[in-house]
């Protein structure tokens, strides 16, 4: 179940729908970005997805998902392909630049929900490339 649920995660990230990844979260949540401010609960976590869907087109490919054995923890690896369409405060300038990043996401489970993903990815990388 845990598998399943990290993959309907990201299934759901890939076609943009941001209520069938909120269906896939528990109401005791929290997102902790790479370099960023944990966001806790559904509410915070959707506007972070609202505002990212307005700044970035991004794809989530290769993707491989592991799980514990009592399904309280799992990971997924992947490659994420990108076009930076508006410019984030604090970041270079969006004029459509392709970005491709190797990430993995880090998630914590409580009755088959997820209460916490920590997405990893090499920042420094990711402006190198939309700075070039």
């Amino acid at each position: 179940m845990t598998r399943a649920t990290i993959e309907a995660y990201y299934d759901a990230f890939n076609r943009g729908d941001i209520d069938a990844m909120l269906a896939t979260l528990h109401d005791d949540f929290a997102h902790h970005a790479n370099e960023a401010a944990t966001r806790l609960g559904k509410a915070a976590f959707a506007e972070f997805c609202r505002h990212m869907s307005e700044t970035y087109k991004e794809e989530l490919t290769d993707m491989v998902v592991f799980s514990n054995e009592d399904g309280t923890r799992g990971a997924a690896e992947f490659t994420v392909s990108g076009t930076y369409l508006k410019t984030d405060a604090g970041l270079p300038e969006a004029r459509g630049q392709r970005y491709i990043l190797p990430a993995g996401g880090f998630f914590s489970l409580k009755d088959g929900k997820i209460t916490r993903v920590t997405t990893y990815y090499n920042l420094q990388d990711w402006i190198r490339q939309v700075s070039a």
